[in-house]
């Protein structure tokens, strides 16, 4: 048996593993929504799954050592924000579950991939931040591989490919969103307030329809468990990832979920959308590690700056 306690991996090296296996886990969720997609409204796929999925993040908090630091305060100062998350958080599930349930796993998770060209973009008005030309190349780099994957104007396109790409833009808004709170709040309890409002919000939505379906067998109830207890799961693992090493060095190996989605689509669903997914994913790809090296390089910069200022040898900006 191996004392992980004692091995010899570095901390990186630890986060990278960690970080792989939970955007495994985020593509085996995904499987188990489009199997169970077919049979379920998206409604109520949502709803368990963040009700299950609030457990992980329950446990986190839980052995948070600040958190008890801090008097195991429950509150968040911006709940009224923290809860409306869930409405982006659900927006973003519904999208993107149906289109899992109407495309192929892999090319709905490589449209999903525009996320971080949505972030940098939506970073310009909501935050304030500047993009320069290497940035600003990259966004349009990448969403020139999202059109070519979605291929409008061809036989092969549907209104349905739209769907991936929206999802990555209510998530983009989810994790911009996440920035407003104090540091001192706590990541998990954040979550967990997140997933109440989309699990209220999917419920209302799903009364309202008037089409849920019963869970009558025990099947389809071990389905749902794993489904919310895995993508739990996966949010639980990145996170402490982030927490072990820089995001922006972490960032690429999340571009794993691609062949893991495609060999779970083959695997499982007998896909192989090769003709659908090149040369755009590409592109995709492409993109996100050039925004995520242009985040690397500024922040290396201003290391460097804040520590020659910090010798006394920039005194002023």
């Amino acid at each position: 048996m191996i004392d992980i306690s004692k091995s010899t991996a570095t901390p990186f090296l630890k986060a990278v593993l960690i970080v792989i296996l939970s955007i495994f886990l985020f593509d085996v969720q995904g499987a188990l929504i489009k199997h169970m997609g077919g049979r379920y409204p998206v409604e109520q796929i949502s709803f368990y799954r963040n009700l299950f999925g609030i457990l992980p993040n329950l446990l986190l908090l839980f052995f948070s050592t600040e958190w008890h630091r801090n008097g195991r305060s429950l509150g968040v100062g911006l709940w009224q924000l923290a809860l409306g998350r869930g409405l982006l958080l659900v927006l973003a599930q519904l999208t993107f579950y149906t289109a899992l349930v109407h495309m192929e796993l892999a090319t709905a998770t490589t449209l999903a991939f525009a996320g971080p060209l949505f972030v940098t973009t939506l970073s310009i008005p909501l935050l304030g931040h500047k993009v320069g030309w290497v940035r600003g190349s990259a966004v349009v780099l990448g969403f020139i591989g999202v059109v070519m994957v979605m291929r409008p104007g061809s036989d092969a396109f549907s209104l349905v490919a739209l769907l991936p790409v929206a999802a990555a833009f209510f998530y983009a808004l989810t994790s911009l969103s996440s920035r407003y709170f104090d540091s001192t709040v706590p990541t998990a309890l954040i979550s967990i307030y997140g997933s109440i409002g989309a699990m209220t919000a999917a419920l209302a939505l799903l009364i309202y329809k008037g089409d849920p379906i019963l869970l009558d067998n025990l099947r389809d109830w071990l389905f749902f468990i794993a489904m919310g207890g895995v993508g739990g799961t996966a949010v639980f693992l990145l996170i402490s990832a982030y927490r072990m090493a820089d995001p922006s060095s972490l960032s690429p190996f999340e571009y794993f979920g691609i062949p893991f989605s495609f060999m779970l689509g083959w695997v499982f669903f007998n896909e192989t959308p090769f003709d659908s997914l090149f040369p755009g994913v590409v592109f995709i790809v492409g993109g996100g590690l050039l925004v995520v090296w242009r985040e690397r390089a500024l922040a290396g910069k201003g290391k460097s700056r804040q520590t020659q200022s910090d010798a006394g040898i920039i005194s002023e900006d």
